[in-house]
């Protein structure tokens, strides 16, 4: 090890974890990852079909300048190792009543679209809605996203020197009382609230400020080639590159401490020696004590709970026939207050908006085989998980047959994942798939930081701030490395030689296992 650089292990190799390993090898870290799982990704994973690896996670790329960043800090340009097609049509969605709207790349286009299915009153208000996204959108990114720990006297400041935020804002509303406001077609409302999923929410709970949504789409949405998991492991194969160690399938049992700092992280192959840990991981882990009692206290739980919705996720390869889908298409409920009314009593939904990812489409031949994914709202592991998988596969295929969209054959139970097998892919969590609820305007500021109370253990990913989704998973990523870093450089003068054996004096140290990468 290098006398001025950090020995790491990041524990996780979630999008998160990835772009830490890159970004810290990049400056020479000795980085070690390690994950339970038998490759890279984390919630960007796939499941095997008989066309080939489908996505079961992440499916929408936006924020493009975000990764573009995390290659540059490593020297490279993105556009060099992944293909990225921009989407023409943003998202698809279908009504019951036979109502249909494309949001498209171009803001005149959707602007048409929207006054064609809905009317010229809708359009201006489709308008309206838009440019106060934007406008939030310009404002919070800064003080709130992009900034390492956000503060509340701060953004309280930066509203004050522009009090025209305040009715964008619409600081004592949740997002379906201003949805409610700003159109007068309840279809439109009901499309728009169906942006606080996209942060494991429900709109009748979820702050209005969460309307800039959809700016982070209207600035462009991108299809990887090879699909979302494509970006994972080119950003492994980058970081191996630069010398970080994978050792996937190996288990993170316990992190270690001696004379009251880090020392390592015990796993089911042996013991990682390190002076900094990054937990690329649910939080709610360590609150809970799965990585050991001498951490636990790192986060505390007003920052994991309430927890926020789960999924059901049918990842699988048919050949579809009927209606005319995008790459995103929507099949909305009929009243969407009963289906957050049920994930509110911790149910699964019978009215329930269906999405839907078409990953080969515009590059399957007719009747082929192609990729989807399908995700339907769920709550946190609910009440009865082991009566869930039957009724989950009847109501949605019927639900799409009732749309015209018909597969064959048609997926089985093996296709899906439960929030019960969420939370067994990913410990503690509950199943859910975006750390803490999103629900009360404060809840922004009540995600943890990169920074723990336990010196030299740090956190990064879609559960810690500045929040889920790929583009925020990376950017808490970069967060967590300028933490390490800083706060190596000012501690390296005066840490203490840490004696050898202490409390761990009969583990070993583990070799490096080969990357299954």
């Amino acid at each position: 090890m290098k006398a001025d650089k950090p020995k790491i292990v990041i524990i996780g190799a979630g999008i998160g974890g990835l772009a830490a390993a890159l970004r810290l090898s990049h400056q020479g870290c000795d980085v070690t990852v390690l994950d339970m799982h038998g490759a890279p990704g984390g919630k960007m994973r796939t499941v095997a079909s008989d066309a080939g690896p489908v996505d079961a996670g992440p499916t929408v790329l936006t924020m493009r300048p975000v990764f573009e960043a995390l290659f540059a800090d490593a020297g490279e340009t993105l556009s060099d190792h992944l293909t990225l097609q921009p989407l023409t049509t943003i998202a698809r969605h279908y009504w019951d009543d036979g109502a249909t709207l494309d949001l498209n790349a171009d803001p005149a286009k959707s602007l048409s679209n929207v006054a064609a299915a809905f009317g010229t009153q809708a359009a201006h208000e489709f308008e309206a809605f838009s440019a106060r996204a934007q406008r939030l959108f310009k404002a919070f990114d800064a003080p709130m996203m992009r900034t390492a720990e956000p503060n509340q006297m701060a953004v309280t400041e930066a509203v004050l020197g522009q009090p025209s935020l305040i009715p964008d804002m619409a600081p004592h509303r949740t997002l379906a009382g201003l949805l409610k406001r700003s159109f007068s077609d309840p279809r439109l409302a009901q499309l728009f609230g169906r942006y606080a999923t996209y942060v494991g929410g429900s709109p009748y709970a979820s702050p209005a400020i969460l309307s800039l949504i959809w700016q982070a789409e209207a600035q462009g949405v991108w299809s990887v080639a090879g699909g979302m998991h494509t970006l994972a492991q080119t950003i492994a194969d980058l970081a191996e590159k630069r010398g970080t160690a994978f050792h996937y399938g190996t288990t993170a049992t316990r992190i270690t401490r001696q004379n009251g700092r880090i020392n390592g992280v015990q796993t089911d192959e042996g013991h990682f020696t390190a002076d900094t840990v990054l937990f690329n991981g649910d939080p709610r882990a360590l609150a809970k004590g799965l990585l050991g009692e001498r951490v636990q206290a790192a986060v505390s739980r007003k920052h994991t709970e309430p927890r926020s919705l789960s999924a059901f996720v049918h990842a699988f390869a048919a050949a579809p026939s009927g209606i005319d889908l995008a790459h995103h298409t929507v099949f909305f409920g009929h009243d969407p207050r009963s289906e957050f009314k049920a994930l509110a009593k911790g149910e699964m939904p019978a009215d329930a908006t269906l999405y839907l990812c078409a990953q080969d489409h515009g590059h399957a031949a007719a009747n082929a085989l192609q990729r989807f994914e399908i995700i339907m709202n769920g709550p946190p592991v609910p009440r009865d998980p082991a009566k869930e998988k039957a009724p989950c596969q009847t109501q949605i295929f019927e639900r799409l047959r009732d749309f015209g969209l018909t597969f064959s054959p048609t997926p089985g139970p093996d296709a899906l994942t439960t929030p019960q097998g969420f939370d067994a892919l990913f410990p503690a969590s509950s199943g859910s798939l975006y750390g803490q609820s999103p629900h009360g305007l404060m809840a922004a500021f009540k995600r943890p930081t990169a920074r723990t109370k336990v010196p030299g253990l740090y956190l990064c990913g879609g559960g810690a701030h500045p929040g889920a989704g790929a583009p925020m998973a990376t950017l808490s990523a970069m967060h967590a490395v300028a933490a390490i870093m800083t706060d190596h450089a000012s501690t390296l003068t005066s840490r203490p030689t840490a004696t050898r054996g202490g409390t761990l004096t009969g583990s070993a140290t583990a070799g490096r296992k080969r990357s299954l990468s």
